[in-house]
């Protein structure tokens, strides 16, 4: 959700980054269905809600693997739920929170994405998949399900903008470690890296599909969590794709 000053009039962002390889796609990211993963007669399904070991077991092997999880507590509350849909994208199946047979297979093969970026500290942000990453020098350190820019037109203050978020190669240039009102809605403690009040910020809902006016939305914790460790100082280099 953008921040600072209103958005632009014009058609999308498409500046071109360093490597060929991340040329925009013709179309807006499409988000899967919401359709649970299907289970064998007996199968265990976790989801939000759950305790006990079995959370835990699985709340371990995300954290292995990348996907930030916040605690390991047994508790199947929201950022488990947040890593379950990040791991379930990388995977290419459903988007549904739910530990199935698909998601369990896809934690017991190790699925994560790759970076694309090969030298220093970069902030990946893949449209496609809806995923952020925090990548130093090529290895994807953390993984992050998010929500971006719909691609659909509003409607504020009587004139028409789209929401989309905008590709290339940018840099965090301001931050505000508070709530930033903007006009269209208060961000949290965003990390701004586009000239039209584009952030990485955290807020309060973050489905698994593009929902946002084009900011690039984390959890509330996961924000805490990126400015207490100093993961995204002014400077570091964001690149969507």
């Amino acid at each position: 959700m953008p921040g600072g000053t209103p958005p632009r009039t014009t058609p999308p962002v498409t500046a071109t980054p360093s490597s060929p390889s991340s040329a925009p796609p013709s179309t807006p990211p499409e988000s899967p269905p919401d359709v649970p993963s299907p289970t064998p007669s007996g199968a265990k399904l976790l989801r939000r809600g759950d305790t006990g070991e079995a959370v835990e077991t699985v709340q371990r092997r995300l954290r292995e693997l990348g996907y930030w999880v916040g605690s390991v507590d047994g508790v199947f509350g929201e950022l488990t739920e947040q890593a379950v849909y990040a791991v379930q994208k990388a995977a290419g199946g459903s988007r549904d929170g739910i530990v199935g047979p698909e998601t369990r297979e896809a934690l017991d093969e190790g699925i994560r994405p790759s970076a694309r970026s090969d030298e220093g500290r970069v902030v990946e942000v893949d449209l496609d998949r809806q995923l952020m990453m925090l990548v130093d020098d090529g290895t994807v350190e953390q993984i992050f399900s998010t929500s971006t820019g719909t691609w659909e037109y509003y409607t504020h203050d009587g004139e028409r903008f789209l929401a989309d978020t905008p590709r290339g190669r940018w840099e965090i240039g301001w931050q505000v470690d508070a709530w930033d009102p903007g006009p269209l809605g208060r961000l949290y403690r965003p990390k701004y890296f586009h000239s039209q009040g584009i952030a990485v910020h955290g807020y309060p809902e973050v489905p698994p599909y593009p929902a946002s006016h084009g900011c690039v939305r984390v959890t509330i914790a996961a924000m805490d969590w990126l400015w207490r460790a100093d993961q995204m100082p002014i400077g570091t280099t964001v690149w969507v794709y």
